[in-house]
C-alpha cells in the first residue's frame, strides 16, 4: 500500500503544495535551484511518510534509488554509493537518490563522508531522522540540505488510508468490511502511525478471515467477512476504551478522577488517568483539573501540591504525549497522597457569598489610597501603621469594612501544613484584632 505518487500521500499537506520541494523532486526537477536535485532532511514521528516520500521522489524519470540504513551502514557504504552516483551521472545521466533511514545514529564522520556528494549533487540525499536534525546532524550537511518537518497524521488521515487499503487491490480487495466501532478502535490504536495503521488492520482481517474459513455455516464465497470491535480486540490484544470524549463517558470519568484524588485513593485515580489517556483524552485537559484539585483539595495542607501540578501542566504543554502521562501520574500521585483541606475553597466561597449578599461597606480610611493631591484633606491613610514597623511586622490595625470586622472566612483543619498554621492563624488574628491576652 506504499503510495506510487505525491496524490496517494496522506497527511503533511503543507509539504504537498504545488511548486514545492517535494512537488519539484517528485517531478524529476531540481527542488532547490537550477544546479541539479537538492537533498532533503525529513524529520517527524514513525509512521509518518518519511520512506513513503523517498520512494516516491526515487520514481521520478532517471533516477535509481539506493537504501542504506545508518544502523548497520559504515562510511565505507557510503563511499562506495557516491562513487557509484558519480558513475551513473557521468556515463549514463542517471540521477541517484539515496536514502538514508535514521541519520541521526551516524558519528560526524561518517556524515562528513556524505559531504562530497550532497555539494556536489552526486546524488540526492532524503535523510530521514526521529531526532531534531539541528542536534544530531553536523551543520555542513544540514546547510546544504532542505530541512522538512513532517507532523502526525490526524485520525481522519488514518482513517482514509485504511479505507484505502480495504478496498484497494494490493491491499485486501474487499475482502472485509469494518464496523464503525472497530474502525475507531484501528485508529485510534494508530495514534497518528500509519504504519501501525496498516500492520492492525492486517492483523484483525487475519482474524476474521480465519474464522470465517474454520465456521461450518455457509458463507458466500465473494461475501466480505466483517471486522467488528471483538474481533479488532482478539487480533491486536488491546481492548477498546469506552469513552465519548463529547459525551457521558468524558463526564463521568473525570468526576471519578477528581473524586479519587479528593477521596486520597492514588490507585483508582491512576486507573482513570489511564483510561483518559488510552482513549485519546486531551492531557491538557486532565492537567487542568489536577491543578483545580490541587488546590481545592488539598491547599494549605500541603502548598507544594499546587506547585506539582502547575509544573506538570507546563511541562506536558512542552512534551506532549506519550511521554506526558509520566508527569500526570507523579502529579496525580503527589495530589492523592498528600493530606486534604478544602478550608481555602469554603473561604473563598463564604466571601463571594457575603459579597453578592451586599456586606462590606467602604474601605477604612487608613488603608485608603494617599498618593494624589488632595487625599489627605480627606483622611486617607490617615492613621495607617506600617507593619514593618509593629513587633514581628504585625500591628494593630482595622482591615475589613466595619460590618465585616471579626469576621473568619479561612478555618484551616488539623491535616498536613494547616496543622501548624492553626495555632499561628489564631495568634495573627488576636494581635491585629486586638483580642490578644494581656496575661
Amino acid at each position: 500500500m506504499r503510495p506510487r505518487s505525491l496524490d496517494e500521500v496522506v497527511g503533511q499537506q503543507h509539504l504537498l503544495g504545488a511548486g514545492s520541494p517535494l512537488q519539484m523532486l517528485a517531478a524529476g526537477g531540481s527542488g532547490g535551484g537550477a544546479a541539479g536535485p537538492a537533498s532533503v532532511m525529513l524529520w517527524g514521528p514513525p509512521g509518518t511518510g518519511k520512506t513513503t516520500l523517498a520512494h516516491v521522489i526515487a520514481r521520478g524519470p532517471g533516477r535509481k534509488f539506493v537504501e542504506l540504513s545508518a544502523i548497520t551502514a559504515g562510511v565505507k557504504d557510503v563511499r562506495r554509493v557516491m562513487d557509484q552516483a558519480l558513475t551513473d551521472r557521468d556515463l549514463h545521466g542517471r540521477t541517484t537518490v539515496l536514502f538514508l533511514d535514521e541519520i541521526h545514529r551516524f558519528n560526524k564522520a561518517q556524515q562528513d563522508a556524505l559531504l562530497p556528494g550532497v555539494e556536489n549533487r552526486w546524488v540526492v540525499l532524503i535523510a530521514a531522522t526521529t531526532e531534531n536534525p539541528s542536534f544530531s546532524v553536523v551543520a555542513p550537511l544540514l546547510s546544504r540540505s532542505i530541512l522538512l518537518t513532517l507532523q502526525p497524521l490526524q485520525n481522519s488521515d488514518i482513517q482514509g488510508l485504511l479505507e484505502r487499503a480495504i478496498a484497494d487491490q494490493r491491499g485486501l480487495d474487499g475482502l472485509v468490511t469494518v464496523t464503525d466501532e472497530a474502525m475507531d478502535h484501528l485508529v485510534r490504536l494508530a495514534a497518528g502511525d500509519a504504519r501501525r495503521a496498516l500492520t492492525t488492520l492486517e492483523a484483525a482481517a487475519g482474524v476474521a478471515l480465519s474464522e470465517t474459513q474454520s465456521d461450518d455455516d455457509e458463507v458466500a464465497a465473494d461475501a466480505p467477512v466483517e471486522i467488528t470491535l471483538a474481533t479488532a480486540e482478539r487480533a491486536i490484544d488491546a481492548a477498546a476504551v469506552r469513552y465519548d470524549r463529547a459525551g457521558d463517558q468524558h463526564y463521568d470519568i473525570i468526576s471519578a478522577f477528581i473524586k479519587s484524588v479528593r477521596g486520597s485513593d492514588v490507585d483508582a485515580a491512576l486507573h482513570y488517568l489511564a483510561r483518559m489517556l488510552e482513549a485519546g483524552e486531551d492531557p491538557r485537559f486532565i492537567s487542568r483539573r489536577i491543578m483545580i484539585s490541587a488546590s481545592e483539595d488539598v491547599g494549605m495542607a500541603d502548598p507544594t501540591a499546587l506547585q506539582t501540578a502547575v509544573a506538570a501542566a507546563q511541562a506536558v504543554a512542552l512534551i506532549g504525549m506519550p511521554e506526558a502521562r509520566i508527569i500526570l501520574a507523579q502529579a496525580v500521585v503527589h495530589v492523592a497522597t498528600a493530606p486534604k483541606s478544602n478550608a481555602s475553597y469554603n473561604g473563598i466561597n463564604a466571601a463571594v457569598a457575603d459579597v453578592r449578599a451586599g456586606k462590606g461597606t467602604t474601605v477604612p480610611p487608613p488603608l485608603r489610597d494617599a498618593h494624589y493631591a488632595g487625599s489627605a484633606g480627606l483622611g486617607h491613610g490617615k492613621g495607617y501603621i506600617y507593619s514593618h514597623d509593629a513587633p514581628h511586622s504585625i500591628a494593630l490595625q482595622q482591615y475589613p469594612p466595619d460590618d465585616l470586622v471579626g469576621k473568619n472566612y479561612y478555618t484551616p483543619t488539623a491535616n498536613g501544613h494547616e496543622r501548624d498554621l492553626g495555632p499561628r492563624l489564631t495568634r495573627l488574628r488576636e494581635i491585629i484584632r486586638g483580642t490578644a491576652s494581656t496575661t
